[in-house]
């Protein structure tokens, strides 16, 4: 056997026991990371409901509405059309709405703002790029619909429609990198998109959104979370007033708190993350804080997810 087939060989066998051990670290149930309860702000996991609606298969993104108390909002991975959902607290479903004006190639997150006017809006992230093909990712925005027995039989065959859609389209100062977290600052509207990576540290890029057109995000820093792959961010949410973000990844939360006094938001990535639980999820990509920042949620993949809250300390 020549030499050169030897080493392909070998450069085969650790590639494939790289991808088994990134696989294991977040897919394998059985054995979950560790977690330090007197270091955690939030206390432990707890199962508060259940997603009914058997349409929700894959929960890849999560918003907690900042105008109808009780209220989340999600979506499917791709090969969904563009529809949302809404669903209460213990995990009713309160109806389905078809975006109007926004096509979904690989949606992965939502957030919800309240803007100074008092106007509520959704902000959907397709940002997707798990193939590196796609050379623009897309943000769109819509007012948020109104959630209630009134749209609770509404259905992706007989869905409700949205408000017609914003939209602005993403460009990166480098080649194409895959998202799945989408974070708006609840006061400035300034978005964030941090990467997800395999090899490297998630990427911070940011745009002061003009929507209706297309702007070039800016690169505001790097961030690595206390997991491996250190890059792998699947979900976020920045708090209601501004001074933390939530992270996760497939096997835990990560906190990041702005300092005291430090009125520049762009602070808060050079902040050292805090580890903690976020319940046993199948395929955890989707996060959100509560309106008043008191509590976290999680969903998970997979039809009828557990809805998980972790109260702060």
């Amino acid at each position: 056997m020549s030499t050169t087939t030897i080493a392909k060989i070998s450069l085969f066998v650790i590639c494939m026991f790289a991808v088994a051990a990134c696989k294991h670290v977040w897919s394998d149930e059985k054995e979950r990371p560790l977690f330090d309860a007197a270091v955690s702000p939030y206390s432990p996991p707890r199962v508060v409901g259940r997603i009914a609606s058997d349409e929700i298969r894959e929960s890849s993104g999560l918003a907690a509405s900042r105008c109808q108390p009780g209220v989340f909002w999600t979506h499917n991975d791709s090969g969904d059309g563009p529809f949302i959902f809404a669903f209460g607290q213990a995990g009713e479903a309160l109806g389905t709405w078809r975006v109007t004006g926004a096509d979904n190639k690989d949606w992965e997150d939502i957030d919800a703002i309240k803007d100074a006017s008092g106007t509520c809006y959704l902000y959907i992230g397709e940002i997707g790029n798990n193939e590196g093909k796609r050379e623009h990712t897309i943000v769109y925005r819509i007012k948020e619909p109104a959630a209630g027995q009134n749209s609770a039989t509404s259905t992706r065959k007989d869905p409700l429609a949205t408000e017609p859609a914003e939209s602005v389209t993403v460009q990166y100062p480098v080649a194409r990198p895959n998202a799945e977290t989408l974070l708006v600052h609840p006061a400035t509207g300034d978005i964030y998109i941090l990467t997800k990576r395999t090899d490297a540290p998630s990427s911070i890029f940011k745009i002061v959104p003009s929507f209706g057109t297309e702007q070039t995000a800016v690169k505001v820093g790097e961030i690595k979370v206390p997991s491996v792959p250190n890059g792998q961010l699947t979900g976020g949410d920045i708090a209601p007033d501004g001074r933390r973000v939530v992270l996760c990844d497939y096997v835990a939360g990560y906190e990041l708190t702005l300092p005291e006094g430090d009125a520049n938001f762009d602070d808060v990535w050079a902040q050292q993350p805090v580890k903690f639980d976020v319940g046993e999820r199948k395929g955890g990509e989707a996060i959100a804080y509560s309106p008043d920042g008191r509590a976290i949620f999680t969903t998970s993949e997979g039809k009828n997810s557990p809805i998980f809250e972790m109260d702060r300390k």
